[in-house]
């Protein structure tokens, strides 16, 4: 790959991880005073914090503001870089909805945050991997032990390590964590600072490209990757029709995008502002879909929340249930 074409790829990826990052840090810093809920009477607001996403897709069509309009309801838009951010927007009542995956949910329940699980996508392990540099020694995920290794603290990929390290006989002691946000871990995997980087996607498929780094491992066999869509219970309870609207929203974005990936691939690199090839990459790894959240699917989430007790990284016991929708199947 010539210089040219990486240059001008690092450029797009640092643009976009910038403008996400500010973004989160302004928004967070809302008092949550500022943004309640408007009072008994007054015209509804749907305000969403959204990732890299699908819900790119509904913003930048804006067929929500479409249906939304005709219930009397404003939306309104935040991008965050990562999941933790908009869980603590969620928490001062700073935002009603949003996407996130496995892990932030339990961090922020942990945390007293007011979350209820509405949708969820299927599992989807191979979108986010351990990276190291191409020309690294690290073969193995036992290599690792030892190694410096960064990720974003209470993000999907921090189970995804825990489970990792000790499918292959490691434990979460065994490496030295750098907890960095996407664009800060970036640069110092460019730097030669850590040894290996545990990523999602496009950050993922953005390295790959454009840095030419290689997937050590990826999540198959180890965790399922779902992502998760969720609101606030107070949000949920009087709102019930704006919230189907919006996840029948997401099934129809979801459904195109199956059916017509280059498309996709096209509208999303507009949107996120990265080169097609990333985003070729990152939907070759999509797996299509949006399900009603189950007991089963709960289950999986105490697993994680049992985890994380085990090993300190929350203070205390999290029972999921309190975080499921009241239509629980």
């Amino acid at each position: 790959m010539s210089n040219t074409r990486t240059h001008k790829d690092r450029r797009a990826f640092l643009s976009f991880s910038a403008k996400a990052a500010l973004s989160a840090a302004t928004f967070a810093a809302v008092p949550a005073s500022f943004a309640q809920q408007p009072a008994h009477g007054q015209p509804r607001v749907l305000r969403i914090g959204n990732q890299k996403g699908y819900l790119n897709l509904l913003k930048g069509r804006g067929t929500l503001e479409k249906r939304l309009g005709a219930l009397g309801v404003t939306v309104s838009w935040t991008e965050f870089s990562a999941g933790p951010v908009q869980l603590e927007a969620l928490n001062v009542g700073s935002i009603d909805f949003g996407d996130v995956g496995e892990a932030p949910p339990i961090f922020a329940q942990a945390a007293g945050a007011p979350l209820v699980y509405v949708a969820a996508t299927p599992a989807r392990p191979k979108s986010e991997a351990v990276l190291v540099p191409a020309q690294s020694a690290i073969k193995t995920v036992a290599e690792l032990k030892g190694k410096r290794v960064a990720l974003n603290k209470g993000s999907n990929v921090h189970y995804f390590l825990v489970r990792l390290l000790r499918q292959h006989g490691l434990q979460y002691r065994d490496v030295e964590l750098a907890f960095l946000a996407p664009a800060d871990a970036r640069a110092a995997f460019e730097r030669g600072s850590i040894d290996a980087w545990v990523i999602w996607d496009p950050f993922l498929a953005a390295a790959q490209t454009s840095l030419n780094a290689r997937i050590l491992a990826d999540a198959s066999g180890v965790v399922g990757n779902r992502a998760y869509y969720f609101s606030s219970q107070d949000y949920v309870a009087k709102n019930p029709d704006v919230i189907r609207v919006v996840i029948d929203d997401i099934k129809a974005a979801d459904q195109w995008g199956k059916q017509n990936p280059d498309q996709l691939a096209s509208e999303l690199a507009r949107l996120w502002g990265l080169p097609k090839p990333v985003v070729d990459l990152a939907v070759s790894r999509q797996v299509f879909g949006t399900e009603a959240i189950t007991r089963a699917i709960i289950g999986e989430q105490q697993q994680i929340a049992d985890t994380f007790v085990d090993l300190g990284l929350i203070p205390k016991h999290v029972d999921v249930l309190k975080a499921a929708p009241p239509n629980l199947a």
